[in-house]
């Protein structure tokens, strides 16, 4: 739905809940207070709190407090609301994983945070558990009983004795501390095999654009999401030695590459009539996801590093292969399809499945064989090759040095090996 804030303010466009009583308006608005979010946090916080209103609407009659109620929700969507294969409140919700239970908690605290600024922390004056007329007031009960019980929070800071006993009565599912045995990443001994054997059109051309993209995910430690967001004037040559320089530029905020335009964003509109990709929902075409890397240039952009940097000139001469058969395009995108349009995720998914069936291999990700493994591969090998945590970060454009340690860490072959060694030694 489109929505406008006020008189000449822009229109942006949000996911709507629509009640019997009409559209949620203060959900529309608290949304619009959270638009620099990306989609996907837009999207699975709409959906949190339908998943609220739907359990309310279908328990009215079961619970008489806020307390029961809210306990009761929360039990839902960890275990299910099936039992003995029947269902009496209709909604036939399978069990969640508690991670999962605790970022729909998380969200569902952010707009009964929201709530209290628009309405007060006063008791509301009508009990929705009684006598239910509008689903607002719903929801205003249910964050009047999650602020005095801090009850959605599920981070606890120093309760009162007092309030200890209230505050575990509904909390989230306690997380399970794993120690992940290694990120799955490609195999290194057939990434040339699916460059030059798997990326092939049906006419048996090589698909020139798809291999372009694996080599920025697999030497250039790109998500997939990245790729999609560069543009043909983003890739410069370095004159001495041919290596390709690669910019990824915030899809909005980056500099644009036609200086009379303010941003990416003000380019994209008025000169192709697109957003940036980023902004648009999830099952649109063109939509392409951003993470938040650590941005290193002021037009705010950060470069690939290639490794081994000699496939930074492999990528230039790849380059201009693509560009000397790339369907001519009106878009500024450098990755597009047969007919010219910006290439997908959805797609480019599909070549990469198809890629690695052609090379003997299944798509899993458990075997390393998905486009992500890519990028765990590339930070993968530059542990191997003694760089350091933070030489990582950068390479890998974490905002945090913690980020990478899972590439640092010894998988379980690699102590075994060790003490194998070890054990001969003696």
């Amino acid at each position: 739905m489109n929505y406008i804030a006020g008189t000449g303010r822009l229109s942006f466009r949000f996911p709507a809940l629509f009640t019997e009583n009409g559209l949620l308006i203060s959900h529309l608005r608290f949304l619009h207070e959270n638009r620099y979010k990306s989609q996907s946090w837009l999207e699975r916080n709409t959906f949190a709190v339908e998943l609220l209103l739907k359990y309310i609407e279908r328990q009215l009659s079961s619970f008489s407090s806020a307390t029961d109620l809210l306990r009761a929700f929360v039990e839902a969507l960890q275990f299910g609301t099936i039992q003995d294969g029947q269902d009496n409140s209709g909604l036939f919700w399978s069990p969640r994983r508690s991670e999962d239970v605790n970022v729909l908690l998380r969200h569902i605290t952010d707009y009964c945070d929201y709530l209290d600024t628009i309405h007060g922390t006063d008791l509301p004056k009508l009990n929705p558990l009684r006598k239910a007329n509008y689903a607002e007031e719903r929801l205003q009960w249910c964050a009047y009983y999650r602020r005095h019980s801090r009850s959605f929070l599920n981070h606890l800071a120093k309760p009162s004795r007092q309030q200890f006993s209230v505050v575990r009565k509904i909390r989230g599912p306690e997380r399970r501390l794993v120690d992940i045995e290694a990120v799955y990443r490609f195999p290194e001994d057939r990434i040339e095999d699916l460059l030059l054997h798997g990326f092939v059109s049906a006419s048996g051309e090589p698909d020139y654009g798809s291999q372009l993209i694996v080599m920025l995910m697999h030497f250039g430690g790109l998500r997939l999401s990245e790729c999609f967001h560069i543009y043909t004037d983003d890739i410069s040559i370095e004159p001495q030695s041919g290596a390709g320089i690669v910019s990824v530029f915030h899809p909005s905020d980056g500099k644009s590459p036609d200086e009379r335009f303010s941003n990416r964003r003000e380019y994209l509109t008025h000169k192709y009539r697109l957003n940036p990709r980023n902004e648009y929902s999830r099952n649109h075409g063109l939509y392409a996801g951003w993470k938040g890397p650590l941005l290193t240039n002021r037009n705010l952009s950060f470069d690939v590093m290639f490794y081994p940097a000699s496939k930074a000139v492999e990528f230039t001469l790849l380059l201009q292969k693509y560009l000397a058969t790339r369907p001519t395009s009106e878009s500024p995108f450098l990755f597009v399809n047969s007919k010219g349009h910006p290439e997908s995720k959805k797609n480019f998914n599909q070549k990469h499945n198809r890629a690695i069936r052609r090379i003997g291999l299944e798509p899993s990700k458990s075997l390393g064989t998905t486009p992500h493994a890519h990028r765990h591969s590339y930070g993968y090998r530059l542990s191997k090759n003694d760089f350091s945590q933070l030489e990582i970060q950068k390479a890998m454009h974490h905002k945090s040095p913690d980020s990478c340690l899972v590439y640092l860490k010894p998988t379980h072959e690699d102590v075994r090996v060790k003490m194998r060694g070890l054990l001969n030694e003696t």
